[in-house]
């Protein structure tokens, strides 16, 4: 019979994003928008030095109370990894929050939930935040590590050797021959019943 654990096993979620943009209206005017239609946001305004302000703040803001999902997908992988073009990966990894602003540009700033093969590969973006690794020891006790002295292959978690290597190699447990039997063979008990 084969049972599975639930709480382990989550569906995929889409990775989230926010947008905070500065936009431009009419001659000397701008505007700060938000992605999430509930955020409020300062009236227009000629002062964009304290727009500018005021968006970086909103996007720490929405980073500071999102906690990063570990189910989530790759907000990055699910718009085609068009933040990276010039780098191909597989989305891979754990889940990461970033934020990405251009200092070039300086209006536009984005909080996301991606992985950590496309997070370093998106330019102008800083990792704000790491999920949360789902616990299993509640599935599994926990095995104290067992250092074997003079071992010249790293073992790899799960079990696994290096490359390499074959399972007897990965085995943690020293093996013990006896010296007796290497040196000379066992005597056999001479005698009438035997």
């Amino acid at each position: 019979m084969t049972t599975s654990n639930s709480e382990y096993i989550t569906e995929r979620i889409p990775g989230r994003a926010w947008t905070v943009r500065i936009t431009a209206h009419g001659g000397r005017l701008a505007q700060v928008t938000c992605s999430t239609a509930a955020c409020r946001m300062p009236p227009r305004s000629a002062d964009l030095a304290a727009l500018r302000t005021f968006a970086a703040q909103h996007a720490a803001a929405h980073a500071k109370v999102a906690t990063v999902r570990p189910n989530a997908w790759c907000h990055c992988g699910s718009q085609r990894c068009g933040a990276h073009p010039d780098a191909k990966a597989y989305c891979a990894g754990a889940v990461v929050m970033i934020l990405r602003h251009d200092p070039i540009v300086r209006r536009v700033w984005s909080v996301e939930e991606v992985c950590e093969m496309c997070a370093p590969l998106i330019p102008n973006a800083t990792v704000l935040a790491r999920a949360v690794r789902a616990n299993r020891t509640a599935e599994r006790p926990a095995v104290p590590a067992v250092q074997v002295p003079g071992s010249a292959r790293p073992s790899v978690a799960g079990g696994f050797s290096s490359a390499g290597t074959t399972a007897a190699d990965s085995d943690p447990t020293p093996q013990r021959r006896s010296r007796r039997t290497s040196r000379r063979p066992r005597r056999r008990p001479s005698g009438p019943g035997h």
